[in-house]
């Protein structure tokens, strides 16, 4: 059984990075959706050197995290504008203002990971699982 459970996962991080990331309304942002359970959402945003992520909000989450994979970031919170290093996590409260912006000359990417504000308390365990193996994936 956990064999089997160890290969879905591993079988979903492969499915998820080839996943083709679709254009946003902002110039040189895309993002392609890896996850879609109704507890937990996760895409991969991939920014072009010098695109910017408009400000916006997510009313819709309880929480949101930023995870820098690649690249330059800096992001914007609530009026605060930081380096975003690889590596480095960013929780964000549901409606909270924020963007990002590439500050390099290759392509950044970073994981977006939402947490549903309709879902029950915690997250399934598939889904977390199937998280947590993305992000090990990388």
């Amino acid at each position: 059984m956990l064999l089997r459970a160890t290969l879905f996962l591993v079988a979903v991080a492969v499915f998820a990075q080839a996943q083709q990331a679709v254009p946003t309304k902002d110039p040189g942002v895309a993002r392609a959706e890896l996850i879609g359970a109704d507890d937990v959402r996760v895409i991969r945003v991939e920014v072009q050197p010098g695109a910017t992520r408009s400000l916006h909000t997510h009313d819709d989450v309880r929480a949101h995290l930023f995870l820098p994979i690649t690249g330059s970031l800096e992001i914007t919170i609530a009026g605060k504008t930081k380096p975003a290093p690889v590596g480095q996590a960013f929780r964000m409260d549901k409606g909270t203002v924020h963007g990002f912006h590439n500050t390099g000359t290759t392509v950044a990417m970073a994981y977006e990971v939402f947490l549903r504000e309709d879902a029950k308390k915690g997250a399934s365990n598939a889904s977390l699982g199937a998280v947590l193996a993305l992000l090990a994936a990388h």
